[in-house]
């Protein structure tokens, strides 16, 4: 399934969720789809992207949401991810994603009285922050990407790098 299909479901899902594990469970869905993001712009993304889509793939290889029990068991969204079709626009809607996961998180953390669940919250809410840091610093590259162009023009000049057309009088 395409990148942002994935990413709209797991907002879906994620605004779905009732309960501290359902609300986990997306929020670590979340953070596996974006290192499957980061981990395929790292192998044939735009070349300026790949050094932070590689950091973007590993972030949490240490707490691998695949390992999280309730994603086990309705297995891992990321795994569905066949592609990227416009990079933008997938890049803005995994940072929709993670954002609204870390609020959720934030949520959960709040209103647990569990040691145990607060620190994965804090846990997961620090992954997701990691992972969107990396996906605005990518979205930003893009973006300058776009405007160098418009940059060079202006460096030319109104008539470009040559200057004015001679003038038919001759002067």
């Amino acid at each position: 399934m395409e990148a942002e299909r994935l990413i709209e479901a797991g907002r879906r899902a994620l605004a779905g969720s009732r309960g501290a594990l359902d609300v986990m469970a997306e929020a670590w869905q979340a953070q596996a789809l974006a290192r499957a993001v980061g981990s395929r712009l790292a192998l044939c993304g735009p070349m300026e992207l790949r050094s932070e889509a590689r950091a973007l793939g590993e972030i949490g290889a240490g707490c691998s949401a695949l390992d999280h029990p309730t994603v086990i068991s309705g297995g891992a969204r990321a795994a569905q991810l066949s592609g990227i079709g416009e990079v933008r626009p997938a890049l803005a809607g995994l940072a929709l994603l993670l954002g609204e996961a870390g609020i959720a998180l934030v949520g959960v953390a709040c209103d647990t009285g569990e040691d145990g669940l607060y620190w994965q919250c804090i846990e997961a809410m620090d992954a997701a922050d990691e992972s969107l840091d990396r996906v605005h610093g990518m979205l930003r590259r893009l973006a300058e990407r776009e405007r160098e162009p418009e940059r060079a023009r202006e460096r030319d000049g109104p008539y470009g790098i040559r200057g004015p057309a001679p003038s038919a009088t001759g002067s």
